[in-house]
């Protein structure tokens, strides 16, 4: 009789197309998963993977054991979904990678009230603006903004908004306020950036939908939404904020919204996986509460 196991590691391997990453998510050995794959085969007698230094190909006869092995997850998947959930604790660990602007205001918050729910789950944060690698860098969610262009990934979106444009109280009484896209260069401009010399900012009116861009060199520019407030509240100039960073300077009145009817187009922030079958318990059960506990956090974001 077929070893169930080994089927199931077999599945893992080819979803994961690595030995070593599925050894990863299993939690076992990577000689381990290599010797009960080999079992599998010298038990079937044929070969299900062609192996590369570099890559795994599954054969012809391996593809129709995939099949029956992605069964035998799934029955394992269903039968561990009925006694975990039976459970009163959660273990494990998270993985978790998001930009600056996300850490401060939402990361943070959301985390801290995950682990007071599950207390057992250790949660791991690397903050980066660069592309995460979801496989070589061991990442479970990824937070992103913006499009998805890769097809292999799951995103679930938490939240729709825009970035704004604001201004400390006193900037504006001493320089003015500006009314059109254009006004903005006669003014100290501040942008987030990433050592680019100029800077885009792309507008559209709210009432007639007409559309302006603006190119300009900054005053001051940085790879740091958290430094661009802090400059814009000492009166350095006019810049632009995500309203997720930060949220209480405008609404403190610290800083204003500058020519509110000119809005930056809006811009979708994810959760992004990839897209196997098998999801941890710590990984669904966050996924699941950054969802609902996003808009409590940010019950009035502008879009």
């Amino acid at each position: 009789m077929t070893d169930l196991n080994s089927l199931i590691i077999f599945a893992k391997v080819v979803e994961a197309n690595s030995f070593s990453e599925a050894a990863r998510r299993l939690n076992m050995p990577i000689s381990t998963v290599s010797r009960r794959v080999a079992d599998l085969e010298d038990q079937l007698g044929v070969r299900l993977l062609e192996r590369s230094t570099r890559n795994l190909r599954v054969t012809e006869v391996g593809a129709d054991v995939l099949e029956h092995a992605q069964r035998s997850v799934e029955v394992s998947d269903a039968v561990d979904g009925i006694v975990s959930n039976q459970l009163s604790s959660v273990t494990g660990s998270l993985r978790l990678s998001a930009p600056p602007s996300v850490s401060d205001s939402l990361l943070a918050p959301l985390v801290c009230a995950f682990q007071s729910s599950y207390p057992d789950v250790r949660v791991q944060i690397f903050v980066t603006d660069r592309f995460v690698d979801h496989i070589s860098e061991g990442v479970d969610l990824v937070f992103r903004i913006g499009e998805l262009k890769d097809s292999t990934l799951v995103a679930r979106k938490i939240l729709t908004y825009r970035q704004q444009l604001l201004a400390s109280p006193d900037y504006l009484a001493q320089s003015g306020f500006p009314e059109t896209p254009q006004d903005l260069l006669a003014h100290r401009l501040l942008a987030f950036s990433n050592w680019r010399v100029d800077k885009r900012w792309d507008f559209t009116h709210v009432e007639d939908r007409r559309s302006e861009t603006l190119t300009f060199v900054p005053h001051l520019s940085m790879n740091d939404f958290t430094g661009i407030a802090s400059a814009m509240l000492s009166g350095a100039g006019i810049g632009h904020l995500p309203p997720i960073v930060q949220p209480e300077l405008l609404r403190d009145g610290r800083l204003v919204e500058v020519m509110p009817k000119w809005r930056f187009r809006a811009l979708d922030l994810s959760m992004v996986r990839l897209g196997n079958r098998h999801i941890s318990r710590p990984v669904r059960l966050f996924e699941e509460f950054a969802m609902q506990m996003a808009l409590v956090l940010f019950p009035t974001i502008p879009s």
